[in-house]
């Protein structure tokens, strides 16, 4: 039988994406996975049987767009005392994950050809996002602080020169993913100002914001904003778990109103009324075990980087989230290198993967969340084998 022909029918941005296998590599430092020796699945599965047995027959029923009210209302609580933000649980959207969030307000704001701005290495899902709904991504400069205000305030008015619109500014503040620093106070007044004076809006995403072990905590940039000018996004993945895919923003009604039609439903109830009975009695000593599990996990994979790397390389040493920031010198290829590395048993992701310009091919983030300690140092012993042998050392 003749197969019916699709090809003149597909919507014009509309990737092709192959189903395949999660492949992990004997040391897998590529992909972001918790410690999965700290998920809750006890608490989760006592949390769901109590929220059941008191609100189960509520399942018949379809959610809330904007989703489970007595989640959103836990939230808005958690934002007050945590991230100082004075919102409540109407202000909140409760979405499948941070990234449906993020892809919700790319939606609503943006137009083919206008310009998303992002640190200069960003997280690759959210730039996938961007570039699948036309955006030209423009990366600005940072450093150990963060974003620099004035390479900020240039490219704005670069691109504006050159009659491109600047739509917002996309930025993970703490914990930076992927180069793990965390935006000094100043820093993020100096950003909000900048992108004030040229009337561009700011997409906070927090999502590693909990996952803290060293360190202070510094305020959220939607507590600096009392105008309506921040667009906040946060995550259940990291204290919880990816796999129950609960994320939220914080915007103001015109926005939600727009990014709402992005939404196919509300998020999953079973799920949310597991986190919201789970959350509510266990929240903080859950995420002060996963964090002190995550700084061993850190220290080893830093102690490993300066026994076998020593003064060959360069990294971060973030005080929370998931990643160390690994840079070799000028004219290393760790792009090309990857797969070989995959091959040869230890998986990263380079740095042209957060580039949107493409650079950083001399650099590689590596995440220590998911392997244990042991495991961390024996892989990072064994990339050093890895690179000694192909001779990226001496290149």
């Amino acid at each position: 039988m003749t197969q019916f022909n699709y090809n003149s029918l597909f919507a014009e941005r509309a990737p092709i994406t192959t189903r395949g296998a999660n492949r992990h590599a004997t040391y897998d430092f590529a992909v972001a996975y918790p410690d999965p020796d700290t998920l809750p699945l006890t608490g989760l599965a006592d949390a769901l049987r109590v929220a059941l047995e008191r609100e189960g027959r509520d399942l018949a029923y379809y959610p809330v767009s904007a989703g489970y009210p007595p989640l959103r209302e836990l939230v808005a609580e958690k934002l007050q005392r945590d991230r100082q933000m004075d919102v409540s649980p109407d202000d909140i959207i409760l979405t499948s994950g941070s990234g449906e969030a993020i892809n919700m307000l790319i939606q609503a704001l943006t137009n083919p050809g206008d310009v998303l701005l992002t640190e200069e290495y960003v997280y690759l899902g959210t730039m996938r996002q961007m570039r699948l709904w036309g955006a030209n991504v423009v990366g600005v400069k940072c450093d150990n602080e963060g974003i620099i205000p004035e390479a900020l305030d240039e490219t704005i008015r670069a691109q504006t020169a050159a009659g491109r619109r600047v739509k917002f500014l996309y930025t993970i503040p703490t914990f930076q993913n992927p180069l793990g620093w965390t935006m000094t106070l100043e820093r993020r007044r100096r950003t909000l100002e900048v992108c004030a004076s040229h009337g561009v809006p700011v997409m906070e995403d927090d999502c590693y914001v909990d996952l803290r072990f060293e360190g202070e905590d510094v305020t959220s940039m939607g507590s600096m904003d009392d105008s309506g000018q921040v667009l906040y996004v946060g995550s259940m993945s990291k204290i919880i778990a990816p796999g129950v895919r609960m994320g939220y923003m914080v915007a103001p009604e015109r926005v939600r109103e727009r990014a709402l039609s992005f939404k196919s439903g509300g998020v999953n109830q079973f799920a949310a009324l597991a986190i919201n009975e789970y959350l509510r009695s266990e929240m903080y000593e859950h995420i002060d075990e996963e964090n002190q599990a995550l700084r061993v996990k850190r220290d080893a994979m830093l102690a490993a980087l300066g026994e076998h790397f020593g003064n060959r390389a360069t990294w971060s040493r973030p005080e929370g989230g998931l990643y160390v920031w690994l840079t070799m010198p000028q004219g290393t290829d760790l792009a090309s290198f990857q797969e070989q590395s995959f091959r040869e048993g230890v998986g990263y992701y380079n740095g042209t993967m957060f580039s949107p310009e493409g650079n950083g091919a001399n650099m590689a983030r590596l995440c220590f969340g998911h392997p244990t300690a042991e495991t961390v140092s024996a892989g990072i012993a064994e990339l050093a084998n890895i690179f000694e042998r192909n001779g990226i050392f001496s290149g």
